[in-house]
């Protein structure tokens, strides 16, 4: 039977055929060796109740102060009275802890910055082999759910190649106890990995289209040429539409209007193209568009609406202003502000990707905020969009010619959101501007405002902790555009 093949499958019937056939098989067939028992797991890790706790405390009482003796008495601190800390254990099948560690805010009982450390890793003996790698990838991920940008663990010498193979950088040397320890920190990718997504491919795609014209690359609207107006227009996620759709009726006003605003550019009025799969359906994409509208008191002055097709939605905005405002004003020195609206909270189905600031708020208090960068006339200005906060500072950077630090601890956030979430999310109503330091920024109604960081030579966003250390953020530009006016500082 030269040729011929033999696949059982679950749930497929058998079939011979000849070799020709078998790649198709192949592809649509799920390969199963019922001869062989599926791995049980040797452990599983999770998070520790009260049980599992006290078990990793006499694992850590045994191992750092009875046969290490690194601490005196006892190994437990301030950390441990914490109620944020974290405690994940191994558990073997049957139940036993194999092993532990503690994660939580580097500042016990303080504000969490978004800064961890991990500490307190211990295998009992005899424990199989892995266990202890398990635990940090365990722990890596539970710092970067919470919310953590920067995560840090202080680990025994003999301990150092272990975590390098993990992924973990050295920064330094600590003696604990008299014995020698290594300072290490794990990259944490969220923030790049969120700019690369969402800009990255600008550059490549929008290459020699000038976009804004000169001075103006980079920015969400792009000055008329002859006139006062400056147009802006932006697309609604698909997805957000076909699910959210009188949310997403409303933030295609609202990212709209963000993007005037950023320009200095009072709101004339709307465009929309709206689609959806039927008339009931998109009465509801068109219903928060009306509330947007209203609410902001900017008239949508047409557009075009499809009926029988997958859900969409883009809407152009029309401002006026004789003294646009551009992203790529800021220079090296340039004190950075946020203006934010705290007020609100996360939108339903939406937590921890998009603040909800605006939908509570006041015609008056929506136009307060929206003229803020009008009113001041910064060197630079850029409202927060999908990139986040890091992301958009990193674009305003960009435009510059140069590169930014940001100041955690100083950075204005709500106390619903972790920092890891406000640096990520598309945040409502949010400005970034730069400017000379002196500058102040004019009132903004119910939004906040806070000097957070400043522009400087080079290029990228780093964070400053408050420590006074630096950690990378973005290793370099974020679209690609380059500045504005073609020249680096």
């Amino acid at each position: 039977m030269t040729g011929e093949v033999l696949l059982v499958g679950a749930g497929a019937p058998i079939a011979r055929g000849s070799a020709a056939d078998t790649a198709s098989l192949v592809r649509n067939v799920l390969l199963v060796d019922h001869r062989a028992a599926p791995d049980v797991p040797a452990w599983r890790i999770e998070e520790a109740d009260g049980a599992g706790r006290r078990a990793h405390t006499a694992l850590r009482h045994r191992a750092f102060v009875a046969e290490q003796g690194l601490f005196a008495g006892t190994d437990r601190d301030a950390a441990d009275d914490d109620p944020r800390t974290r405690v994940l254990v191994a558990r073997a099948v049957g139940g036993a802890v194999l092993g532990g560690v503690r994660l939580g805010p580097v500042d016990p009982g303080g504000s969490d910055v978004g800064w961890w450390t991990g500490s307190r890793l211990v295998a009992a003996p005899g424990a199989p082999r892995g266990v202890g790698p398990a635990l940090v990838r365990a722990a890596c991920a539970t710092a970067e759910a919470a919310g953590a940008l920067r995560f840090d663990a202080t680990v025994q010498d003999r301990y150092e190649r272990m975590f390098t193979r993990l992924g973990w950088s050295r920064t330094g040397a600590a003696v604990v106890s008299g014995r020698p320890h290594a300072a290490m920190t794990w990259p944490v990718g969220r923030l790049a990995a969120l700019a690369r997504a969402t800009k990255g491919p600008l550059g490549g795609l929008l290459a020699g289209m000038h976009l804004g014209g000169a001075g103006f690359v980079g920015d969400d609207g792009a000055p008329v040429p002859g006139t006062d107006v400056v147009a802006a227009c932006d697309a609604i996620l698909p997805s957000m539409v076909e699910r959210d759709p009188e949310w997403a009726g409303w933030c295609g006003v609202l990212v709209n209007v963000n993007d005037l605003s950023a320009m200095g550019a009072a709101p004339l009025g709307l465009l929309d193209a709206v689609a959806g799969r039927d008339a009931s359906f998109t009465a509801r994409v068109l219903a928060g568009l009306r509330s947007a509208s209203t609410a902001w008191a900017v008239p949508v002055l047409g557009g075009h609406t499809q009926l029988g097709v997958p859900a969409a939605l883009s809407v152009t905005a029309l401002g006026r202003t004789d003294r646009p405002v551009p992203a790529g004003g800021g220079r090296p020195g340039h004190a950075v502000r946020l203006t934010a609206d705290l007020g609100g909270g996360w939108r339903r189905d939406h937590t921890g990707r998009q603040w909800d600031s605006t939908t509570g708020r006041t015609t008056e208090e929506l136009r307060l905020m929206g003229s803020a960068v009008a009113r001041t006339a910064p060197a630079a200005a850029k409202d927060v969009s999908m990139a986040g906060l890091v992301g958009t500072l990193g674009m305003l950077a960009e435009a510059s010619g140069c590169g930014a630090v940001l100041d955690v601890a100083a950075v204005p956030r709500p106390a619903a959101a972790t920092v890891g979430d406000w640096f990520t999310c598309f945040p409502g109503s949010a400005f970034l501007t730069a400017d000379a330091p002196d500058r102040a920024v004019a009132p903004a109604g119910p939004a906040t405002t806070a000097t957070c960081g400043e522009l400087v030579p080079g290029a990228g966003v780093a964070l400053r902790w408050p420590d006074g250390s630096l950690t990378p953020a973005l290793p370099g530009a974020v679209t690609g555009l380059g500045p504005a006016t073609g020249e680096t500082a």
